[in-house]
């Protein structure tokens, strides 16, 4: 499109967004469903809010009374308590959530058909967001929607751990060059013929699970003036380079994922997601499903070994035309050049040492990790892990004779890095708010709820999620679209289809949306990592997408085989 149609298509789209979801808004009544969950009286934390459900305000009668007058109840979660014929008292928890038909899908469905028209995430979730807040009658946006999503403990949880704690440790790594000489150092050290080369871009994008660009920028950059000379083509190092970003991310989640994606999967009456604790506990203890993610990773450790099973003609052509020819790209092909910011630079006069890189993350992995399996009941310290981790390393610089003011600029440099993504974040998180308050999970379990057959729903899912993140490019954006409609679901499944184990269901289910927001990312062109794995390993972005698209479907496959064999053994 030229550039005048874009913005005529924008402003239409605008347009027709806001008039419809005003429209909405103003003449679509709410609909009241409440939700009864039987509950153990221990639970009960103070017996005097308890009342009879006749006197709850949430019966029929009640919402008859509310749609007549325009209004809403003001209580919409208490315990009520009901009296057997035997003396012996019952009580349960009553939620009412409202949604609004159909329309309770349209800031999902804004989101993503603006970011599949424009290819840009985050006008894309600012429009959906917009929508979402006209529905519900909020027109002034920043006091009524940003500022009580914003100031929130999970907003904040997120902003110190993805901006200032990541951030910051990413520009000081960046700052003094350890994490670039630790991965020269391996590279210039166990490098000694092809296989040797995937093997360490495969180890090392392992050793940097915290994901995304910093993984890509670093493994290919780090390996490919080795890998060149060993005949690597360069579609096998892109592979391995973006199959060991996401994936490796998801497995290995002592990073900022859990933290953010915890605060999209609460499910009214469902006690293991009931708190923050309890959804980042239920977020490891699902980590044994991700099967993509596990197939992923394995596959590129095996076309490391040269015994990947599938590839596909393409890839195998790639192999051949490098090993035999030396050429390293396709004939005809325009390889995408990556140049490093002059942020990123070293400072003046510092020697970097791979032990300054080492130590911290052995901090931050080690507390992580080790707070998860030695306390009971606690998930894993990541905020603590990274505090300590960023604190050391700026120690380390500072004692190896780097002055305060480089210190502070390799700062500065990390946190602008993240900023845009945090900003991505955090409409990420509101659109996820919204979608809940507007009752797209609930307007869902009530139209497929007890419908589908339960060993469908993890499959339905995972295409869900490959469709939206593949066409968006984004996989955090899909986590805000899709978790907060997929858990209410799934556990309305798991329960009207009296599963036998309902927490190994969502857990199943969880993991699909994971999963297939993470393989829709990888795979998609227009996703950041896509387009770095293809720069930084010096290939040509098509033929990158073209080769990778066929192991990793080969391993979403596998996955979905593994996920409905488990549901249909074990659920």
């Amino acid at each position: 499109m030229t550039p005048v149609r874009n913005r005529i298509a924008f402003f239409a789209l605008l347009g027709v967004i806001l008039a419809v979801s005003t429209l909405v808004g103003l003449y679509v009544s709410p609909t009241w469903v409440v939700k009864k969950y039987t509950i153990d009286s221990q639970t009960v934390k103070d017996p005097s809010q308890v009342v009879f459900e006749k006197d709850s305000g949430l019966t029929p009668a009640d919402f008859e009374k509310h749609r007549q007058e325009g209004t809403a109840p003001e209580v919409k979660e208490l315990v009520v308590r009901e009296v057997e014929p035997n003396g012996e008292s019952i009580y349960s928890q009553l939620t009412a959530n409202a949604h609004y038909g159909i329309w309770s899908l349209l800031p999902a469905v804004v989101a993503i058909t603006s970011c599949w028209i424009f290819r840009e995430p985050l006008t894309s979730l600012l429009l959906g967001t917009v929508s979402g807040a006209l529905i519900l009658q909020k027109y002034d946006y920043t006091q009524e929607v940003l500022l009580p999503s914003l100031a929130s403990v999970k907003a904040a949880t997120i902003l110190i751990l993805y901006l200032w704690l990541l951030g910051g440790l990413l520009g000081i790594w960046a700052r003094t060059g350890t994490a670039q000489a630790f991965a020269e150092w391996t590279t210039k050290h166990f490098v000694r013929g092809p296989r040797s080369a995937k093997l360490v871009a495969w180890f090392l994008g392992v050793l940097f699970f915290q994901g995304g660009t910093i993984s890509t920028v670093l493994v290919g950059t780090a390996v490919r003036p080795i890998s060149d000379q060993q005949r690597v083509s360069h579609e096998e190092l892109s592979y391995i380079v973006d199959s060991t970003a996401s994936p490796i991310a998801v497995l290995i989640a002592f990073n900022a994922w859990p933290t953010y994606i915890q605060s999209l999967i609460y499910v009214p009456g469902i006690a293991y997601l009931a708190s923050e604790s309890d959804r980042v506990k239920f977020f490891f203890s699902s980590l044994p499903f991700s099967f993509y993610a596990i197939f992923a990773v394995l596959g590129t450790f095996l076309l490391s070994l040269d015994l990947a099973p599938y590839l596909g003609k393409r890839f195998r052509q790639a192999i051949h035309r490098a090993r035999t020819t030396g050429q390293l790209d396709r004939p005809g092909s325009e390889p995408l050049a990556f140049v490093e910011p002059a942020s990123q630079k070293v400072a003046p006069h510092y020697q970097p040492h791979a032990f300054d890189f080492v130590l911290p993350l052995v901090l931050l992995t080690g507390i992580a990790v080790g707070s998860y399996l030695l306390l009971e009941d606690t998930p894993p310290q990541v905020l603590l892990g990274f505090t300590v981790a960023l604190i050391v390393a700026g120690g380390i610089a500072l004692i190896r004779g780097m002055s305060l003011h480089d210190l502070m600029a390799g700062v500065s440099t990390g946190l602008q890095s993240v900023v845009f993504a945090s900003v991505i974040l955090m409409l990420a998180l509101t659109l996820g708010n919204i979608t809940q308050a507007i009752g797209g999970g609930m307007y869902l379990v009530e139209q497929l709820g007890s419908s589908l057959p339960y060993w469908s729903l993890p499959m339905i899912l995972f295409v869900l999620a490959v469709a939206i993140s593949f066409s968006t490019g984004t996989s955090f954006g899909t986590f805000a679209v899709a978790f907060p409609l997929a858990m209410p679901l799934a556990a309305s499944l798991a329960q009207s289809q009296d599963l036998a184990n309902e927490s190994l269901y969502l857990s199943i289910c969880f993991a699909c949306v994971l999963n297939g927001s993470v393989f829709g990312d990888q795979c998609s062109p227009i996703s950041d990592t896509t387009v770095l794995s293809a720069m930084t390993s010096g290939a040509d972005l098509m033929d990158h997408v073209l080769t990778q698209i066929v192991p990793a479907t080969a391993a979403a496959v596998l996955a979905v085989v593994c996920w409905t064999t488990v549901t249909l053994l074990f659920c």
